[in-house]
């Protein structure tokens, strides 16, 4: 567990965002420090007797960069990537500064955000990795068609995904198929899992079941890996929007990487009490 340093017997702010319904907890760790371990993690992200979310995000310095960004998953393992979240964090710090264009560095690497108008974000996920020790499988094999029922494309985003083509997303039952197939023998680090339908030219139907979480109405992530997929298999071009149970995200496959643009929300800011933290240990 990577740790937030820490004060002890202190609260702790955070805010509530969500992409497309995908939401997360943020934790600024500018100015605080703050150590969470496992257990706190997965009891705020309880959304019964905590707050609830699919991610915390935790903002640090950079010395290369606006600010560097950590992952958490709601079971508290890490993730590399987080898309949505990045672009939730790129609006609040565009509005915080006043600017227009941000860097941001992951574990997946340097990112690159800007205001897109219209009260929509753009983030640039970077190149997606294709090969398979990249992603990573288990062995090496063809990316483009995995030998599991169904034939998904395996693609790494800074995290690994295995995208579906079905012939209607809604009829999958997600809870089942996304749970046996996170786990799959083929992903050593378990997998986020997408279930895609073609409905139009370049555009797409989409429903995931992330690692570590589950079912989600969003992923950035999730969906540049399917527009990625599916332009590899010759379905759309390298430019397609997403319905995703969340509202709609629009990829675009670039030279320079994979471009995501979509809405986000800041919903609130609270502070997480001391008693709370301290029964969370």
């Amino acid at each position: 567990m990577r740790p937030m340093n820490t004060r002890a017997n202190t609260t702790m702010p955070f805010m509530k965002m969500h992409g497309l319904g995908n939401d997360f907890v943020v934790v600024d760790g500018r100015t605080r420090a703050f150590n969470l371990t496992e257990k706190q993690i997965t009891a705020i992200a309880d959304r019964h007797k905590g707050v609830g979310f699919d991610q915390l995000a935790v903002i640090e310095t950079s010395s290369s960069a606006d600010a560097h960004l950590v992952f958490y998953n709601a079971d508290g393992s890490t993730s590399a990537a987080c898309g949505n979240a990045t672009r939730c964090i790129a609006r609040h710090l565009m509005d915080e500064s006043g600017t227009s264009n941000l860097t941001l560095t992951t574990d997946r690497g340097t990112l690159y955000a800007r205001d897109a108008g219209n009260d929509l974000t753009s983030v640039n996920m970077g190149q997606p990795q294709l090969l398979w020790d990249e992603i990573p499988l288990a062995r090496e094999m063809d990316t483009l068609e995995l030998p599991i029922d169904g034939g998904p494309t395996a693609t790494g985003m800074g995290n690994p995904h295995c995208t579906f083509f079905v012939e209607n997303a809604e009829a999958v039952d997600l809870s089942e198929f996304g749970a046996r197939h996170e786990h799959h023998a083929l992903y050593p680090e378990r997998t986020n899992v997408q279930v895609a339908q073609i409905i139009g030219e370049n555009h797409i139907r989409m429903r995931v079941w992330e690692r570590g979480v589950g079912i989600t109405l969003a992923s950035g992530s999730s969906s540049c890996a399917t527009a990625v997929a599916a332009h590899r298999r010759g379905l759309t071009d390298r430019k397609v929007r997403i319905e995703l149970d969340g509202g709609t995200i629009w990829i675009d496959w670039r030279e320079d990487g994979v471009w995501m643009t979509g809405q986000t929300e800041h919903v609130m800011s609270g502070t997480f009490s001391a008693a709370f933290l301290e029964r969370a240990k």
